[in-house]
């Protein structure tokens, strides 16, 4: 007699049967990781070789050029009182994001925790922060164009400065406006109590990997460009 696939009671299935056992149930995945965690971790992955695509082609045009390429010291300097200040709005960025992980490592805490009110704030100062970033991104993008940069040409030397910075920067700058609102739904949700009566703010902690993983790009492209 043919063996049955199905698992008599109370015994457990074994091999290819567990497996889509576990796949094919409503709430969570290997019974243990949340589907919610499990996706955005795909997500990130996959995004990571997005960026890193990017990252590679950008080292690999910067390399190749025989034109000069310009120097961030002087491309992103900040002109405070007739002296021109290397790199200071990009550092105050790269301080706002960082501090943005700390309040968002908060919530999540707080969040299991089931503190309500401090998780809702945190989660709040977390998207404050990631609107001030986008903000100054903005207001960075315009004082280049006003100064000649276009994705083909650049009044520093090599041309394609523009486009792998538009591109790059732009992407990330996508992220972070994406995150904000992502952070603001969830906390509302925080406030609202939806995840009080489920008893479960797991959730947030989902919310988290995003907004970290965010901020870690930043890390590199801080680097790959403003550094190198």
């Amino acid at each position: 007699m043919a063996d049955q696939v199905t698992a008599e009671p109370g015994k457990e299935l074994q091999g290819l049967e567990s497996f889509v056992a576990d796949w094919s149930s409503d709430q969570e995945a290997f019974k243990k990781v949340h589907w919610g965690k499990a996706m955005m971790w795909i997500f990130l992955l996959s995004d990571t070789f997005v960026f890193s695509c990017f990252l590679t082609s950008y080292m690999t045009v910067r390399s190749s050029t025989t034109i000069p390429w310009p120097n961030p010291s002087t491309v992103f300097a900040l002109n405070l009182g007739g002296v021109e200040v290397p790199l200071l709005l990009i550092a105050i960025m790269t301080f706002d994001l960082i501090t943005s992980s700390g309040t968002m490592a908060l919530a999540v805490n707080y969040g299991y925790r089931r503190d309500r009110t401090k998780t809702f704030w945190l989660m709040l100062a977390t998207a404050a922060f990631g609107a001030a970033f986008v903000s100054m991104q903005a207001f960075e993008w315009t004082k280049l164009i006003l100064e000649g940069v276009r994705p083909w040409q650049n009044p520093w030397g090599a041309p394609q400065f523009g486009s792998c910075f538009f591109m790059i920067t732009g992407f990330h700058g996508l992220h972070v406006s994406i995150g904000v609102i992502y952070l603001l739904t969830i906390a509302f949700k925080v406030k609202r109590g939806d995840y009080e009566r489920r008893g479960n703010y797991e959730v947030v902690e989902i919310a988290g990997l995003y907004w970290h993983f965010v901020d870690l790009v930043w890390v590199f492209i801080f680097a790959f460009f403003y550094l190198w």
